[in-house]
């Protein structure tokens, strides 16, 4: 049997339950970030919000790789699914690295960081004192470290098990004798 035969074998149940649990990974794992900058109060950066967008994207992306592959779709398209997940996480790693590096001062940031997350208050009368007192936060200092890792030290762990997670699902089958 051909890797490409393999490769175009019926999904099995596995495969999706791993989309669905990428899924809810992805979700959880943005939903914890969205849940430090709404409860906790941690502004996010620009380089934040942009670490965000392949979780935003990864999410619906395997949410939708469980669904076709529960209704019978070809082998091939919910592993491609998957295996775009694993592409998303990976650029959801190097995006971590890129921002934990400027974290550390390893190498310097994007010039104009700033963010657009609201911070300043809505009443009129403490609107100048506000603005006068809020400022965005910079890319290069960590809002929190946990066991010596930032969001960013953080997110790049999470990318790199979410995409070792979905790359082994996506080929699965091609490595099978």
């Amino acid at each position: 049997m051909t890797v490409f035969s393999r490769i175009q074998a019926p999904v099995d149940r596995p495969q999706i339950g791993t989309a669905l649990f990428l899924a809810v990974a992805m979700a959880a794992v943005v939903g914890a970030a969205l849940g430090f900058e709404h409860i906790g109060g941690y502004i996010p950066c620009a380089l934040c919000l942009q670490e965000r967008l392949p979780y935003y994207y990864g999410a619906p992306l395997m949410l939708v790789a469980a669904v076709v592959g529960r209704f019978g779709a070809p082998g091939i398209v919910v592993r491609g699914l998957l295996l775009v997940g694993g592409l998303l996480m990976t650029w959801g790693m190097a995006m971590g690295i890129y921002h934990a590096g400027v974290e550390w001062h390893f190498w310097a940031g994007p010039t104009t960081c700033a963010t657009s997350a609201p911070g300043v208050t809505t009443n009129a009368g403490d609107l100048l004192g506000d603005i006068n007192s809020k400022k965005p936060p910079a890319c290069d200092t960590a809002a929190l470290r946990v066991l010596g890792l930032s969001f960013a030290g953080w997110n790049v762990v999470a990318s790199v098990i979410l995409a070792a997670i979905a790359f082994r699902a996506a080929f699965k089958q091609a490595w099978r004798a």
